[in-house]
Formats: structure tokens, C-alpha cells, sequence
């Protein structure tokens, strides 16, 4: 799954046109409702979608515990390919980059996630304490599910 020991890339195949996929990731309207794995909710504080742009946000667990996340955006090729910058505050030295990248797969898209983190102890305690790859993929099956739902309430 890892292409080197600081990376995890998770890939799914989502039934909706890249312009779709990519445009729930630009408004915080879409982009709260399905961010984070199963059972989470999210609080934005601030975002601004824009390379250099930042988004504030609180993750909620199931078990009610708190995560702050900071993700600065560093990239935006419209609707091609996302870059950010990921950790829990502005100036956190664990901050870990990932890369989005939207692949047109027949009418659907195929979604590339790939993360890496400063090193690979960062990146083995994201998968074993935090489940970081089940949680990548969690997150990316409430991504198709949300715009699934999308494209039956503009299809009605």
C-alpha cells in the first residue's frame, strides 16, 4: 500500500465526474459534512480555500474526545489536484503533507490520497495508534457517499 516507509496512499474509484469530487472539497458546506472517519463530526473555524489559504477546524470523535487539525492549503489545480499541509496547529512540527489527486476513470473518478509524514516513526504511530489507513478510507467512502447523495438530489 506504502510506496516508501513515511507514506500511505489510499485509492478509491467514487461514481460521480472529477468536477463534482473536487468541488466537495472547495466549500466548507460540503467538506463538513463528510470529512473524517466513521463517527466523527467536524467544527470549521475558519477556511479559505486558496493555495496559502487555511482551514481551522475541530474533529469530534465518537468518544467525544477533541482534535484540533490545522490544513493549509498549498496547491489547488482546479479539478486535477489538491496539496495541503496537515497537523493540529499552525506550527506543528509532525505537520504531515498529502496530495489529492483527481483522475477521470470513465464518467467516475479515481481519487489518489497520498500522505507522508516527516518521518517513518510518524508515520507507523498514525497507522497504529491513530488507524490512519482505515481512517483514510473511511473518510473516502463518506466522500462517495456524500456525493452520491449529491447527484441523486440534482438527478430528482
Amino acid at each position: 500500500m506504502a510506496e516508501t516507509d513515511r507514506e500511505i496512499v489510499i485509492t478509491r474509484v467514487i461514481d460521480a465526474p472529477c468536477e463534482l469530487v473536487f468541488k466537495a472539497f472547495t466549500e466548507v458546506r460540503h467538506l463538513s459534512r463528510w470529512w473524517g472517519p466513521e463517527g466523527f463530526t467536524t467544527t470549521t473555524r475558519s477556511f479559505e480555500f486558496r493555495a496559502g489559504g487555511v482551514w481551522d477546524f475541530v474533529m469530534h470523535g465518537p468518544d467525544g474526545t477533541d482534535y484540533p487539525e490545522w490544513i493549509t492549503w498549498t496547491e489547488i489545480v482546479t479539478p486535477r489536484r489538491i496539496a495541503l499541509l496537515h497537523g493540529e496547529s499552525r506550527d506543528d512540527p509532525d505537520a504531515f503533507e498529502s496530495t489529492l489527486a483527481f483522475e477521470p476513470h470513465g464518467a467516475a473518478t479515481r481519487l489518489v490520497m497520498r500522505t507522508v509524514f516527516p518521518t517513518s516513526e510518524l508515520r507507523d504511530q498514525a497507522v497504529e495508534k491513530y488507524h490512519a489507513i482505515e481512517g483514510g478510507e473511511q473518510t473516502l467512502s463518506n466522500l462517495a457517499a456524500y456525493v452520491a447523495g449529491i447527484i441523486e438530489e440534482e438527478g430528482n
